[in-house]
Order: C-alpha cells, then structure tokens, then sequence
C-alpha cells in the first residue's frame, strides 16, 4: 500500500487566513492519522504578490500550531525544489510533452484579441471562454509562427462533448459538462506555469496521494483529471471542503477585516485553541467531545466525516475554545503567556512580582484571550472608579450604608494585610451588620472596585491595598 502524502501548498502573500489555515490542518491530519508524510509547497508563480521573509511566516505559522513538515522548503526530501519558481524547467518540460501527445496547443493569440472576445462576452452576459481560435494551426503553422518569434502560451485541449466525472470524499462522484470547461493556459508567455498546471505536475511528481482543497475548486477539478488521463498518471484522492464563511455570513477575507492566524496569535489566542476551533469547522467527530490534543485529533480524524455545508466563524465560540486552554495552562505557564500583555497596557514599576502573579493568577478563570486581561485588571491601576447607574442604583438600598461602615471599621482593624485577614473581615461583617449573601459582597465590590462582578473578592481587596480599600471605602 502506497505511503500517505498530503501537500500543504500557499502563496508567500504574508498572512495565514483562517480558511487556508483549516484547509492545512485537515491535509496534516490525514497524512498523520495514516502515519503518512506533510509537505509544504510554496506556489509563487504569481510573482507580484510575494511577499519578503513569507516562507520563514508559514514555517513559523505551522510549527506554532504543531505540525511537522517532513519536507519542504527548509527541510528538502528527494522531491525538491519545494519552490515552484526554481521548478520552471519541469513545467515547461511537461507542457511541451503535452503539445507532442496532441493534449495542448499553442496559442499565439495577443491580448487585444482577448480582450474583444471579453468585451463581446460581457455585453452577451455570458462568462468569458477563449474560442479555441489556435486549436486549428498545424504543427507546422505553430513552428513556423515560433521561429518568427512570435510570442505564445500553451493551452489544454478540452473535450467540447461528453461529461468528466471526478470522484470526493466528501461530495461523492460529481459529473461536469465538457462544454464549461475552457482551453485553459497551461504555461504563460513568460515561460511560467498557471496555478493549475503547476499543482498537477507537481502533485504527481511529489508522489501526493490526497489534496484537500475548497468546494469552489470542484469543477476545475475536472481540468486537473483530464490533465492526469493525458498524462497517463494516477488521479490523487480529492476532497473539497465547503468555505468557512465570516460572521456576517459573506466569504471570509483579510479585507472585510476578518483576523487572520497572527491577529489571533498577537491578541492572545493560543495555536492549540485555535487549531482544536478550526477543526470541528465543517468536520465532525464520532463522539460528542470538543476539546482535543493534536494527538487525539490525528487518531480521530476521518475526512469521510467532513461536512458538505459551509461553517460559520464565530468568535464566541473560539473564545470559549481558548478559554478552556487557558484554565488548563500551568499557573508559570499561564502567567508567562498573559504578562506580556499586562506590561504592554500598564506600568508595573513599583509591583513586586508576587504582586503580579497573585494579580494574573484571579483572572486565570476569567479570560478568555491574552489581550483581555488589560481591560479585566483596570480597577487595579485606576485612582478613581466610576460606578455605573445599576451599581448607583444599588447601593442606595437601605441597610447598605451599615455594611459599608462595619466592614471599613474591620479592614482599618487588620493589622497583617493578607487574604486570610480580609477573609475574616467579611465574615465579621456578616454577622455585625447582620447581612448575607448578595446583600454583604455587593456593596462592598461595587465600593472597592467599581463593578458588581468579578474575581474572589479578598483576593481583590488584598491586590487593591489597604490604603486604596479605605480611600474607596469614604
């Protein structure tokens, strides 16, 4: 039995959106669960949208999230170059192979001709298709046009008649009409491939038995299996997954502000939350469990169980994700991950480090990002607290003036500041002012810090400091 490989194969644009980011954990899990191989191809025929030190951003991307590359750019097996520009040699090589098999032609069509036959098409209201004007030259009427120097691309002889059926894992057999399928261009005049091209040979070459790519790819994926046929080369196994569409519904992209990886990342979401969120975007587990380690994700995952609707992105849920890591995390872990962030919203000159610790440690159940805990800590670098209209309207209630008085007379009493102290000075509050439950720790929250709710509050008082709790206090 052939050895599992799957491809994860991006442009150098610079970012990781969450779509292309799912596409990737998919493809790793497929090859990991059958103990198989991950590549990283790097796709930059469109060299315009490159972008400096973006091979080195993926690298760093996919080891963040957990995945081992066994071959790539960085890390090259027998397959290489892992770089589509440094295989423009193979491509021109294939595609000549194809004109010889009578699968292609070459076009010399010049782009003023195309562009009249768009300019017809458009004021038809039809989808621009190139009209296979250069199918009809002869092998001689093409040398004799390239030995004139004239300037070419190469294209695929399509079927006109007659149906291509490709096969998915999770759409099943599906049938496309010859007739929607254009000549497409395989090589460009500037001797590069289109992206098209490029993902054949090199699928086949590198030996890729599985390709995971978006739904919206399915019908072009008829061109890919009638470019394997002329090859003679065996078809991968397809599976094209829906798109995850963002919270207003539209499809996911950088320009409607949707975050992409490092925006998370920067704000605080951990790469195991992210990825554990990711997964169950348009697949599902056999059981009902939610939470997964990559380890628990490589032996469950089956792409029979990846789903044929489109998922939502919601960042309600992500947060409930990344919240469940957080609580996980090792206090020293938690609080080496969240400090940062801490330091880049305050000043904590003058704070001791069990100060900190203390502080971040209350908040550990109560975050859901990184970046959170700026706004959540706030009451702590605040001279004054501003109380909004439910808590005003709350301690005017009768009998809270008592609780209020009793509890400053008992925190002036504390002699050792310290959260068993403090402890007891509600306790003594409880029973001298003859209060309980809500009625005891409101006032006293919504007085010392501001809000109605929040972390234990002797551990808020005790990080506040006695001198601030009286002051607050009035």
């Amino acid at each position: 039995m052939e050895k599992t490989r799957t491809r994860f194969a991006p442009s150098p644009t610079g970012y990781m959106h969450i779509g292309n980011l799912r596409t990737a954990i998919f493809e790793y899990l497929i090859a990991k669960h059958d103990n198989g191989d991950f590549l990283l191809r790097i796709e930059d025929t469109d060299q315009n949208r490159k972008v400096e030190g973006a091979v080195d951003f993926i690298y760093n991307t996919l080891s963040l999230c957990g995945f081992k590359i066994d071959e790539g750019p960085f890390n090259e097996g027998k397959y290489g170059p892992y770089i589509q520009s440094e295989r423009l040699d193979l491509y021109k090589k294939y595609a000549h192979e194809l004109v010889e098999k009578g699968a292609a032609y070459y076009c010399f069509c010049d782009e003023e001709r195309l562009e009249r036959l768009r300019e017809v098409a458009s004021l038809n209201k039809q989808a621009f298709m190139y009209d296979g004007c250069c199918r009809k030259l002869t092998k001689e009427e093409a040398e004799e046009k390239i030995k004139n120097g004239e300037s070419y691309v190469i294209r695929q002889k399509m079927p006109k008649e007659g149906q291509t059926v490709v096969k998915d894992l999770v759409y099943g057999e599906v049938v496309i009409d010859n007739s929607v399928l254009e000549d497409q261009i395989l090589l460009k005049s500037d001797g590069y491939p289109t992206y098209n091209f490029a993902n054949v040979v090199d699928d086949h070459l590198m030996e890729i038995t599985h390709v995971v790519r978006g739904k919206e790819y399915l019908d072009q994926t008829a061109k890919y299996n009638l470019l394997y046929e002329a090859f003679g080369w065996e078809k991968p196994i397809y599976a094209h997954v829906a798109m995850v569409l963002g919270e207003d519904g539209t499809k996911l992209s950088k320009r409607n502000g949707d975050a992409s990886f490092m925006d998370l990342y920067n704000d605080g979401y951990l790469p195991e939350a992210i990825v554990n969120y990711l997964v169950l975007l348009g697949w599902s587990p056999e059981s009902n469990q939610e939470v997964f380690s990559m380890e628990e994700l490589i032996k469950e995952f089956n792409p029979n169980r990846i789903s044929k609707s489109s998922s939502q992105y919601d960042v309600k849920k992500l947060n409930w994700f990344n919240a469940i890591y957080i609580k996980n995390m090792e206090l020293d872990k938690y609080v080496e991950f969240v400090l940062p962030f801490l330091k880049e919203g305050y000043d904590l000159s003058g704070k001791s480090e069990e100060w900190i610790k203390h502080l971040l440690s209350i908040y550990q159940s109560h975050i859901s990002y990184g970046k959170q805990i700026v706004d959540e800590v706030k009451l702590f670098f605040e001279d004054e607290v501003s109380l909004d209209e439910e808590c005003q309207e709350f301690i005017k209630q009768e009998g809270i003036d008592k609780t209020i008085s009793v509890f400053k007379d008992e925190i002036n009493a504390i002699s050792d500041w310290n959260v068993e102290n403090i402890t007891n000075a509600i306790n003594n509050t409880k029973e001298k002012a003859e209060v309980k439950g809500k009625m005891l720790y409101m006032p006293i929250r919504i007085k010392v810090s501001g809000i109605m709710h929040g972390p234990e509050l002797p551990d808020t008082i005790y990080l506040l400091g006695k001198d601030t709790v009286l002051k607050r206090l009035g």
